[in-house]
């Protein structure tokens, strides 16, 4: 028998609920469950739908074609937004600013030369313009303008089939739009980049200007030949009239011009610009904007344009000193300027003059295109400035924006830097081999001559004299020298600089060594002498406003300099450099590979560097410095130096050339003939005109009364009739 404690039933365990976890995890499995199931109904769904149009047979080709098609044409699109990056930069501040200033140049005379900045022809309306005008200009530039968006693939097909049919290029693709994307944003380099950027610019300026406001800027920018800018300037220029007043003869005279204003002025050659005008009258008709019959009496009497044969804008020298103006003007708050420059027209003739004649004569022979000058007189005035061989062609100034090397023609700086440090030119240097680090420079010929004065070593321009001295007086020592003398163009200061491959422009040059005739005074380059403004007062002066000239180099080091530098015309590199009326001091400089030949040159009176080479950088035939650099530079002095007092160079004890050391032929020492001399006159007659003209500018004007007395005393009477 159980116990009464057995027969008490123990107490029922309470059963635990499901933790969190679990619910938790229930539902993300179900959770997941529902979306993985409702997916594969709607990709089931949506197979059963793409059935309906899967494409079979010739419909599948065309399909396959057009999603290809699609993806090259985002890839194009991802890759022609990379390629317009250039383009959105440059037109990201929208049209650039012109220039503010209005300038009016006078040469040192008082005569004027030519205009910059805004002094240009008011803009006239395109509703204003002559209709036949404005269809010669799109009948020649682009016929298809109103009908395309910036870029023209009709007419750039039909351009180069013409090309092809014709060998070579006769007819171009570039629209008015693209032309005026150059004009405005690029430069006339001819490259593939410029030509992309010049694309998309077009089609920037087709989606933020109007077709009217297109033509008109591109009517009012365009360079037309004779330093006038826009179809307005080039009417008053050519013809002497407004372009509302031109007739059809001179309007396809002016259009022609767009293509080549150089080749095309009618002021310089009347039959070719008449020859092309003719042309743009055929391509009126062609075009469909006016018949046979109403071109036939333009045919037969072409336009005459006004006679400027005697005047020829120095147009290279206006630019550069536009630049000057603008400079000094920019603290003076003054916007209509008259400048009156340093240059002689005279001179810029025998400049250009001289350079033309050689690269006729010579420039096929050597394989050489192109040509820069500058020339200073004592006082450091630019008296002639040549940029290049024609300014309609290329408007990029050789002279004072080119980098070139200066080959053996930075010798000077180097040897001056050594005179500066205690040398004198009959102290001995060994020409022999040199090595500085893994470079060992040689000299022309591979040959070494021993023993020789520093004096002989800079005549026969003798590299390894040169590279030793560098070494000596330290390459950045020479760097700073040659900027204190006037090389703007900053130089690297390395080993190599003995040898001219820090590149300079040939207005570095001329300042650099105008030092040496100064005494070892500062050059004192400038192009303006003074400036007036709109009122007639002067609010600029050189004399007065240029700092006072300072001392470069010693006076024993400037005087070794001058004894060592007029040796090389009588003895040296540059012996067709020498004058027959002074002794002249220079040096000469050739590139490795002939791609630069140069001649800087002094005398008491001026100093002038000649630079020949290529745009390309293409080497020449073999040219070198003693070669045209020197002939040029002697021709130009032979004429520069008659009729005015001749200065010798200074510390220079006999400044006449020995008797019958430089011979002088009837044609000129290169066989030349005899160039005019120019009508030049002496410093202290110019300074004289220069003052009398000042005084009758300030004079107070006559008052009626006055001038009524005066004439009644100087009229003839009856006794002395």
């Amino acid at each position: 028998m159980r116990s009464v404690q057995e027969q008490i039933p123990p107490k029922r365990r309470k059963r635990r609920g499901p933790t969190p976890l679990i619910e938790l995890d229930a539902w993300l499995d179900s959770s997941l469950w529902r979306v993985f199931h409702g997916f594969s109904a709607f990709w089931e769904s949506l197979t059963i739908l793409s059935r309906r149009f899967r494409a079979r047979g010739f419909n599948r080709v065309m399909v396959e074609l057009s999603c290809e098609g699609l993806t090259l044409g985002l890839a194009g699109l991802v890759v022609l937004l990379a390629l317009a990056q250039p383009a959105m930069r440059l037109t990201a501040g929208g049209l650039p600013v012109e220039a503010e200033y209005s300038v009016a140049f006078l040469d040192r005379h008082g005569n004027e030369i030519g205009r910059r900045g805004q002094l240009r022809a008011d803009a006239v309306p395109i509703d204003q313009m002559p209709d036949h005008f404005l269809k010669a200009v799109l009948a020649t530039e682009d016929r298809r303008f109103f009908e395309h968006w910036g870029i023209d693939f009709v007419g750039l097909a039909r351009a180069m089939s013409e090309n092809a049919r014709a060998g070579g290029v006769v007819q171009g693709g570039s629209t008015l739009t693209q032309q005026l994307a150059k004009n405005i944003f690029l430069t006339n380099e001819r490259s593939i980049d410029r030509k992309i950027n010049e694309a998309f610019i077009a089609l920037w300026l087709e989606t933020h200007f109007s077709k009217n406001e297109i033509l008109s800027m591109y009517l009012d920018r365009a360079y037309m030949g004779g330093g006038s800018f826009g179809a307005a300037a080039a009417a008053q220029f050519y013809f002497g009239k407004d372009i509302r007043d031109v007739s059809l003869p001179e309007a396809a005279m002016l259009a022609g011009l767009f293509k080549a204003p150089a080749a095309y002025a009618p002021h310089i050659n009347l039959p070719a610009a008449r020859a092309r005008a003719n042309v743009v009258l055929s391509a009126m008709v062609d075009s469909g904007f006016m018949s046979e019959g109403q071109v036939v009496a333009a045919r037969r009497r072409p336009a005459t344009a006004v006679d400027r044969s005697t005047t020829v804008a120095p147009d290279y020298f206006l630019d550069f000193a536009y630049d000057e103006v603008r400079r000094i003007a920019g603290a003076l708050k003054v916007r209509n300027l008259t400048a009156r420059a340093t240059i002689d027209m005279g001179l810029q003739k025998l400049a250009d003059e001289s350079i033309d004649y050689h690269l006729r004569q010579f420039g096929k022979t050597y394989g050489v295109e192109e040509s820069a000058m500058v020339v200073l007189d004592d006082e450091g005035g630019i008296r002639a400035l040549v940029g290049g061989c024609d300014y309609g062609v290329s408007q990029f100034n050789r002279a004072t924006r080119a980098l070139r090397q200066p080959g053996s023609s930075f010798k000077p700086y180097i040897y001056a830097a050594a005179m500066e440090d205690g040398m004198t030119p009959k102290d001995m240097v060994v020409d022999g081999p040199v090595r500085v680090g893994n470079w060992s420079p040689q000299n022309y010929g591979n040959s070494f001559s021993g023993r020789m004065s520093v004096e002989t070593a800079l005549a026969r321009s003798i590299n390894t004299v040169a590279v030793k001295l560098s070494q000596r007086v330290g390459s950045g020592n020479v760097a700073r020298l040659a900027a204190q003398m006037g090389v703007a163009t900053p130089l690297r200061g390395d080993k190599t600089i003995a040898l001219g491959t820090n590149e300079v422009t040939v207005l570095d040059q001329a300042t650099g060594y105008a030092v040496f005739p100064a005494g070892g005074m500062d050059s004192h380059r400038h192009a303006i002498l003074e400036l007036i403004d709109g009122n007639g007062k002067v609010v600029w002066n050189a004399e007065r406003d240029l700092p006072p000239r300072k001392r470069i180099l010693s006076e024993d080091a400037a005087r070794s300099m001058n004894e060592m530098l007029v040796q090389i015309p009588e003895r040296g590199t540059a012996r067709r450099a020498a004058l027959s009326m002074t002794r002249a001091a220079g040096k000469t400089g050739t590139t490795q590979g002939y791609r630069d030949a140069w001649f800087v040159g002094y005398t008491g009176n001026f100093t002038a560097a000649v630079w020949y080479g290529n745009d390309s950088f293409k080497p020449t035939d073999k040219l070198t410095g003693g070669s045209l650099p020197a002939m040029t530079w002697q021709r130009f002095m032979e004429a520069a130096h008659q009729g005015i007092d001749l200065r010798p160079i200074p510390f220079i004890e006999d400044p006449l050339p020995a008797p019958g050391s430089v011979p002088v032929a009837a044609n000129g020492p290169d066989g030349a003939p005899a160039i005019s001399r120019p009508p030049t006159i002496n410093a202290q007659t110019q300074r004289l005109l220069a003052r009398l003209a000042r005084m009758m500018r300030d004079a107070a004007p006559l008052s009626p009364d006055r001038l009524a007395a005066a004439q009644d005393a100087t009229a003839p009477t009856a006794e002395t009739r």
